[in-house]
């Protein structure tokens, strides 16, 4: 079997009532931001919250009687760990899941509520694949590949079939690229309908081995990355040829791009995006200029993302955006002057969440203390003023950590 539009037509049947079609739907603000008009697809929808639904279900319904009875078997960071392991068990059918030692605590627990056997070995989706393959000879297992099979690019390709029937006139399609299964499938529909529409592919700093790959450089990918979904060091080999042919362009966005994005779509769309489902999104905000006055489709491909480390973003973005400030003075120490800290900062507005006097653990004279403010503000401004109103009052002040909000502090 190769992938065509015909093939991804007969796997939209195949998904029909079983898989959710998820909405398409203009974002306003996001538009505003950009300069494009902006429509997302929100994959977060599925029933396993990733676009992953699709080529699992595809793949899994073409297994013959005496394939199902030996059970499926797969790795994957996450998202099509769950989906596979769903759709297993609503077929009956027995499913094994190897996934990186680092995956996802959410993801993980995920997958064994639907019934899979969970082994976590390796760093990479790489190297839970070497694992998988050598179990999946081992048992006479039949192996489920995340990307790498025509079956699932198939499913992942009627992502495009809809977003087209409910936006026919996209002009963009921005894609996450892991191991190429999704941009692959979306690239082959889009074009097959829409034969100008532009596919463009976003890939983490971290992990561009597709760009790499297209580009003819040695591929070097690693290390910790909140897009744990899209870490692939090694992409598909049937979809390199189909992203050289049918995608116009590859973007790198970093770690601070990625965390933007997923905080703007929880803060704009009120919605829970993933690290690498937020990736087309953190695209269009670091190149406004690349989409501005164009119709432009984001594929939001997943929302399953750790409780703490969504926090952790969350907090990371209050700071970047000088809502959330930590400063350091040297006071006196003396009685009182905790006090007229204090005081001159709620004079400002600011709102103090932590307070740490260190007396002791210093290099500053016995009559002196350093004291550390954590404190939650409106801006860069804002803490700008804070800082003013200290030094006023004789304070010296600086923040304790780097906050691209502030200018000139």
């Amino acid at each position: 079997m190769s992938v065509t539009i015909d093939s991804i037509n007969l796997a939209s049947g195949v998904i029909a009532g079983h898989v959710v079609r998820t909405p398409c739907v203009h974002s306003r603000t996001l538009s505003m931001m950009s300069g494009a008009d902006v429509f997302v697809k929100f994959e977060n929808q599925q029933f396993t919250a990733s676009f992953k639904d699709r080529g699992a279900l595809v793949k899994i319904a073409s297994l013959g009687d005496e394939e199902r009875s030996r059970g499926v078997i797969a790795m994957s960071a996450g998202n099509h760990a769950q989906a596979v392991a769903y759709h297993a068990q609503r077929l009956g059918i027995p499913a094994t899941i190897v996934m990186p030692e680092g995956a996802s605590v959410v993801k993980v627990r995920n997958t064994e509520r639907f019934g899979a056997r969970v082994i976590l070995t390796g760093e990479t989706i790489d190297d839970a694949a070497v694992s998988a393959h050598l179990m999946a000879a081992d048992e006479n297992l039949v192996f489920v590949h995340p990307y790498h099979d025509d079956h699932v690019m198939a499913g992942q390709g009627t992502l495009a079939l809809e977003m087209l029937e409910d936006v026919p006139d996209l002009d963009v399609i921005i894609v996450p690229i892991g191991g190429g299964g999704l941009i692959g499938g979306i690239a082959i529909a889009a074009r097959a309908i829409r034969p100008e529409v532009e596919i463009v592919g976003v890939e983490a700093e971290m992990f561009p081995s597709m760009y790499q790959q297209l580009k003819g450089l040695e591929v070097k990918a690693g290390g910790r990355t909140i897009a744990d979904g899209i870490a692939v060091k090694t992409p598909g080999r049937n979809a390199i040829p189909i992203v050289r042919d049918l995608v116009s362009d590859i973007v790198l966005v970093s770690e601070s791009q990625l965390e933007h994005a997923v905080q703007t779509y929880l803060e704009i769309e009120k919605t829970v995006a993933e690290g690498g489902g937020a990736a087309p999104l953190a695209c269009l905000l670091a190149r406004p200029e690349r989409f501005r006055g164009r119709k432009v489709g984001l594929v939001l491909s997943g929302g399953n993302i750790d409780s703490r480390l969504l926090s952790m973003v969350i907090e990371h973005g209050l700071v970047r955006d000088g809502r959330m400030v930590r400063l350091g003075l040297e006071i006196p120490d003396a009685p009182g002057v905790l006090a007229r800290v204090t005081a001159i900062i709620g004079e400002t507005g600011a709102n103090i969440i932590e307070v740490h006097h260190q007396r002791a653990f210093s290099n500053l004279s016995v009559k002196l203390a350093d004291l550390d403010i954590v404190l939650e503000t409106l801006d860069g401004e804002h803490i700008n003023r804070i800082a003013m109103s200290l030094r006023e009052a004789g304070f010296r002040v600086q923040p304790s950590q780097p906050n691209a909000a502030l200018r000139g502090f």
